[in-house]
């Protein structure tokens, strides 16, 4: 029989979804600032500028929505590591996406009300929310405040190591999401994880 914990509150789905719709329109303006000629531009160079800066404030206003509902939900606990195996935790759960999940085998660390991640998921979380998405926010906004960038950096001018971090944190990012995409499809059902950040009840 199909089991439900309810695990994600109303507050962080929105969180996510707000999230993800703008890291998707901030790559997506992205890659038609960095890439895109005047042959096969993604989006026209000018609509492109204005909505990335668009998108990046409301992304700074997003995710300090979610630095301080995490510590005032208490929700904050789930991103950190737990002592007691925590290593031997991550290879056995790398162990379960390479290999197990494909021969069938149960989920080793199903989620919790007390651990909604496993420990791979939690150092992961951890540096993307709290290492990452400072990066790319800081970067981002020093391009809109140049005068913030220092007037040399490393022998080159000031913004341009901010701009090498800025599209080497962005494309991590990216990846990180579409690898967050294609374990969304790894749940009871393909689209029993995906459900969960729409309703909040996990089936196990």
């Amino acid at each position: 029989m199909t089991a439900r914990i309810y695990l994600l509150p109303l507050w962080l789905r929105l969180w996510h979804w707000t999230n993800a719709l703008l890291i998707i329109a901030l790559t997506i303006t992205g890659a038609s600032l960095h890439f895109a000629g005047p042959d096969v531009p993604l989006v026209p160079f000018s609509l492109a500028r204005a909505l990335h800066n668009v998108a990046g404030l409301a992304l700074v206003a997003a995710y300090g929505f979610f630095v301080i509902a995490n510590i005032l939900s208490g929700n904050w606990w789930q991103y950190v590591p737990k002592p007691g195996g925590f290593w031997r935790k991550v290879l056995r759960q790398m162990r379960f996406y390479a290999w197990g999940i494909f021969r069938g085998e149960p989920h080793p660390y199903p989620p919790t009300l007390e651990n909604n991640f496993n420990a791979l998921q939690q150092i992961i979380y951890w540096m993307v929310m709290y290492l990452a998405m400072p990066g790319l926010i800081i970067t981002g906004l020093m391009f809109l405040a140049p005068q913030w960038a220092p007037d040399r950096a490393f022998g080159f001018d000031g913004l341009l190591p901010i701009a090498v971090a800025h599209y080497l944190i962005g494309l991590t990012i990216v990846c990180f999401m579409l690898a967050h995409i294609y374990l969304g499809t790894t749940g009871l059902r393909v689209t029993s994880l995906f459900r969960m950040m729409i309703t909040g009840w996990h089936e196990h």
